[in-house]
């Protein structure tokens, strides 16, 4: 019987117990739960990064402007911006980071990781660590077995939804996610990995999801860039052996704690938060507008 990802706990334990590095239950819960066989996987792996790296660059290269208006390109004017608030690698990462999520919000080809409100996040952040580390293929497909280890606790245990948990469901477990690879990439112990996750959730914690005439377009695509810089900084402090103190499987329960108690306008219901200010219901009204003058008209196909 493999590993059947209740908690962190038991997932270290079952490494330790069987001399197992963290990918390798994830592996093992494919073949014996989803009746996968292990070259399926990895390729299944390699397809769907490489998803992720065109996601990168089809925002970064072709027109992103979805028809509400609200997303314009924003992934280039970040990314060709003369001025840089911290580093060259810091602007990259985020326009990265926005890239793959206004390719989403346009209706072109994503990998929901784990929904495709986050799918920027991921992407993102491994293909800009993987270029600065220099990192094999193989070595990124390792760390997105991980992070689908953490997504499969954190969807057990809390939520992954936006519509169940709220904004922090999405791009906080994708950060989570994203954090937890990247420290397994580097070759941080499971301590250190489990680490990153318990402070990414921590610095997530209680985010609503707002969405804006209900498309998932503001503040999602932003917040895909935000998200991604958590996941490096809070990578950046596990690795350091700065502990989160609350536990990881804690900061999962609190997260889901949370997300019961969060009032239904913050939870993809598009009528808390932004969605509900003037301008928020302004763009509503005009996209409703618009979705109407696009029906046919009575007797057309």
């Amino acid at each position: 019987m493999s590993f059947l990802f209740d908690d962190f706990k038991g997932w270290k334990s079952y490494c330790e117990a069987n001399d197992m590095k963290l990918f390798e239950p994830v592996i093992e819960y494919e073949v014996q739960q989803k009746q996968r066989n292990e070259a399926f996987i990895w390729a299944s792996l390699e397809n769907a990064y490489t998803v992720m790296k065109e996601a990168v660059q089809t925002g970064l290269t072709e027109d992103m402007t979805s028809r509400s208006g609200m997303i314009n390109n924003g992934a280039k004017k970040v990314y060709n911006h003369p001025v840089t608030v911290l580093s060259k690698e810091f602007q990259v990462l985020i326009s990265r980071a926005l890239a793959a999520k206004e390719v989403n919000s346009c209706m072109g080809r994503v990998v929901a990781a784990p929904t495709a409100g986050a799918s920027g996040i991921i992407p993102g952040v491994l293909v800009t660590f993987q270029e600065l580390h220099d990192v094999p293929d193989r070595k990124i497909h390792e760390g997105l077995l991980v992070s689908a280890g953490i997504a499969l606790i954190m969807e057990k245990r809390a939520s992954i939804a936006g519509a169940v948990g709220g904004c922090q469901a999405e791009t906080g477990s994708a950060a989570a996610m994203a954090s937890g690879a990247i420290v397994y990439c580097l070759g941080g112990s499971i301590d250190q990995v489990f680490n990153a996750v318990a402070i990414t959730i921590q610095c997530m914690l209680g985010l609503i999801c707002d969405p804006v005439a209900g498309l998932v377009e503001v503040p999602c695509v932003v917040r895909n860039a935000s998200a991604a810089a958590i996941a490096n900084s809070s990578a950046q402090i596990a690795l350091a052996n700065v502990s989160a103190v609350i536990p990881v499987d804690e900061c999962v329960e609190a997260m889901g704690e949370v997300g019961q108690s969060m009032e239904t306008r913050y939870k993809e219901t598009a009528m808390g938060g932004l969605a509900a200010t003037l301008t928020g219901q302004a763009i509503s009204k005009k996209v409703l507008i618009q979705d109407i003058e696009m029906l046919p008209d009575e007797g057309e196909e």
